[in-house]
């Protein structure tokens, strides 16, 4: 097996998978991070995460996630934690939507486990569920929710078990490429290794500035809401995402804590420009109240309140880093060759976490992947040559 020396910065969900897998076939990983193990500054926490793979956003990303539900299980299988959890999808609005029509054109052209339903037929099905009457959905038998900060901790005790050095509370200031080795400096001094992963998140806009892939970071907000008296109390029910006939879609979760801990709902892609420096960690009444009122289009039994500052148990902040065409960037560094780059996932990437793992080991180790990664390829036309975008708050 190789021994070269891997440097990881960034052990959020993507760092850490990596490091998990690049010890797990032997090299001798050491692992950067400025923070805490699994916390909360980032993209990488909040409780859960949807996994899909009738995938709207494109079918070319299906095969990806069928090799994540295996890389799934694995995880949950060898951390015995509960890192995922199926509990079926409901994907609804109009029949020409994006998240119906893309939903139901990949379930057909990969032979996903999938029913169309009728608004009623929704209703029925899914007590708590009340869509408009002209709308269908997408029900996805195989969809369900990751928890982010499992799973982050358990790529990390994997690591660890294999033998990777991660250091914690490690501010990563720059890193090169020098030719026959990688260079990087930190608060605490220089790192040197023979290869370099940077899974930078929030922070790819100055960690990976010579790319100039354009990505911007967006602050964006969680809400969990308590439940009406008598509404079904939803402990059961599927995942969705709900789009209207503007476009606007929303996402949330079963009570997946029991209804005592609330369903969590979002707005996605309703965000503004951020820093991790800048970002607004307040979640404003206003907001609340829009969220609320937009959830219960769907789900009525949402809130025992019509005033979401009663009805809101709490709320949390994160931050999408989104290119312009919404594809990730994973690929070995255009002009560093030994460096490998993991970044850009605009929002729906948490769900491919183990397989980018995977991923990032096989460009490190092998030079190239069996994966179908040419659409995350940082010098691609819609990215090539764009300034990086580093919001203003």
């Amino acid at each position: 097996m190789s021994r070269e020396r891997v440097v990881v910065v960034g052990l959020g969900g993507m760092g850490s998978a990596a490091a998990h897998h690049l010890a797990a076939r032997g090299a001798d990983v050491v692992g950067l991070e400025r923070f805490e193990p699994a916390h909360a500054r980032g993209s990488s926490h909040g409780g859960s995460r949807i996994i899909r793979q009738a995938y709207f956003e494109d079918p070319a990303y299906v095969p990806l996630l069928v090799r994540a539900y295996e890389l799934w299980e694995r995880l949950g299988a060898d951390s015995s934690r509960e890192v995922h959890r199926i509990t079926g999808g409901i994907f609804a609005g109009p029949e020409t939507s994006t998240t119906v029509a893309g939903s139901l054109r990949a379930a057909q052209e990969y032979g996903l486990r999938h029913d169309v339903l009728t608004a009623d037929e929704i209703a029925s099905r899914f007590p708590g569920f009340a869509p408009a009457a002209d709308q269908i959905g997408v029900h996805e038998h195989l969809a369900g929710f990751a928890r982010p900060e499992e799973t982050v901790r358990a790529h990390i005790d994997l690591a660890q078990r294999a033998g990777a050095d991660l250091r914690f509370g490690v501010e990563v200031l720059d890193w090169a490429d020098t030719g026959d080795a990688v260079r990087v400096t930190t608060d605490q001094g220089l790192v040197y290794g023979d290869r370099l992963v940077v899974c930078p998140g929030a922070w790819a806009p100055e960690m990976l500035a010579d790319l100039q892939t354009g990505i911007r970071i967006e602050r964006q907000v969680m809400y969990w809401f308590d439940l009406a008296a008598g509404a079904p109390p939803m402990a059961d029910s599927p995942i969705y995402i709900h789009e209207t006939d503007a476009g606007e879609q929303i996402y949330g979760f079963p009570a997946i804590d029991g209804p005592e801990g609330g369903v969590k709902t979002a707005f996605f892609r309703k965000g503004v420009d951020c820093s991790p420096d800048t970002i607004d960690r307040a979640v404003h009444p206003e907001e609340a109240q829009a969220m609320l009122d937009r959830v219960r289009a769907l789900i009525p039994g949402v809130g025992s309140s019509d005033d979401a500052s009663r009805s809101m148990l709490h709320a949390a902040t994160c931050m999408y880093s989104t290119t312009p065409d919404h594809d990730f960037v994973i690929a070995n560094h255009p002009r560093h060759p030994r460096v490998a780059v993991a970044c850009g996932f605009s929002g729906h990437g948490f769900k491919f976490v183990p397989v980018v793992g995977e991923i990032l080991a096989d460009l490190v180790l092998e030079g190239s992947t069996r994966h179908p990664i040419g659409i995350f390829d940082p010098t691609r036309p819609a990215l090539a040559g764009q300034a990086a975008g580093v919001g203003i708050g």
